[in-house]
């Protein structure tokens, strides 16, 4: 079942009652429920809202990703549940006993399918570089020793949005909608590594002491065209890519919910996510030899 994603902009006070979720709005009472077990992702944005510890508890047992925003109402962070798997301990064991082979291998994988979605993205949007990111693709080494991401990124964003665009974090548009995109697909990224009993701090690449979600960061890499794409079509419907409001914000996340191609078959992309995280846990399990990731198409 296709979990829903929630977005609370207004003050409530949340609390449960028979397993639902009952919020209330502070200005209004009114009151809205939803079974807890429907949520697959919350974004909490308005700083006075107010919860039971209940709440939390339950999300977390649901395996909710809950994601939190700051004083500029931008995803921060996020609650994740670490006891989701029932071999979870198994799990551990296999991906911190992951070869160094094996890692170079995944991320090989990893970077030749995130360059193949950014040429479909060049592709799609009738925009120009195809072919040389498909070119650039073909060449990456086991754990792209040779950079192939970075040659393939100069490329990318040049030709994606204009000559003078540099992706950034706090750069001009469409920067803000991009960094929004990305702050919600690494929750749900994260989310679903944690369902398929993965710690999504320990990375098959990036390695930073002070990154707690360095497999997330990893994992999500293909799925970062998915964003792109959403962002050219804000611009082409004239929505504001650098201050973002409630209508680009609900339009960044449609990304959850959007279909996507998996072997050969269209699931949301939040079923992709979960489908992506258990074929690596079968590689780290000596199961499997290959990630599934989808398509841009």
């Amino acid at each position: 079942m296709l979990k829903r994603t929630l977005f609370f902009g207004n003050n409530y006070h949340l609390n449960t009652e028979n397993l639902q979720l009952k919020a209330t709005c502070k200005e209004t009472a009114e009151i809205k429920t939803i079974p807890i077990e429907d949520i697959g992702f919350i974004v909490f944005e308005h700083p006075q809202i107010t919860f039971t510890q209940s709440v939390m508890q339950l999300l977390a047992e649901n395996n909710t990703a809950v994601v939190f925003c700051d004083a500029k109402f931008h995803p921060s962070s996020m609650l994740l549940h670490l006891d989701t798997n029932q071999v979870q301990t198994e799990r551990f064991k296999a991906q911190i006993n992951a070869s160094e082979p094996l890692k170079k291998q995944l991320w090989q994988q990893t970077i030749k399918a995130k360059i193949t979605n950014q040429a479909a993205v060049l592709e799609l949007s009738d925009k120009e570089g195809a072919e040389a990111l498909t070119y650039l693709s073909k060449q990456v080494l086991s754990g792209d020793t040779t950079n192939q991401e970075a040659q393939a990124a100069r490329r990318y964003w040049s030709k994606l949005f204009d000559e003078n665009f540099t992706r950034e974090r706090y750069g001009n548009e469409p920067n803000p909608a991009l960094n929004y995109g990305y702050a919600i697909l690494r929750a749900a990224t994260a989310r679903a590594l944690s369902g398929s009993g993965l710690l999504p701090t320990l990375g098959i690449h990036h390695r930073n002491k002070y990154n707690s979600y360095c497999l997330a960061d990893d994992i999500m890499e293909p799925y970062r065209p998915f964003v792109d794409l959403l962002v050219l079509e804000m611009q082409t419907q004239g929505l504001n890519c650098s201050d973002l409001g409630k209508q680009e914000k609900a339009h960044l996340l449609q990304l959850l919910t959007q279909d996507v191609k998996m072997n050969g078959k269209k699931s949301p992309l939040m079923v992709a996510l979960s489908n992506t995280s258990a074929s690596l846990s079968r590689c780290f399990e000596g199961k499997g030899k290959r990630i599934s990731y989808p398509e841009v198409v």
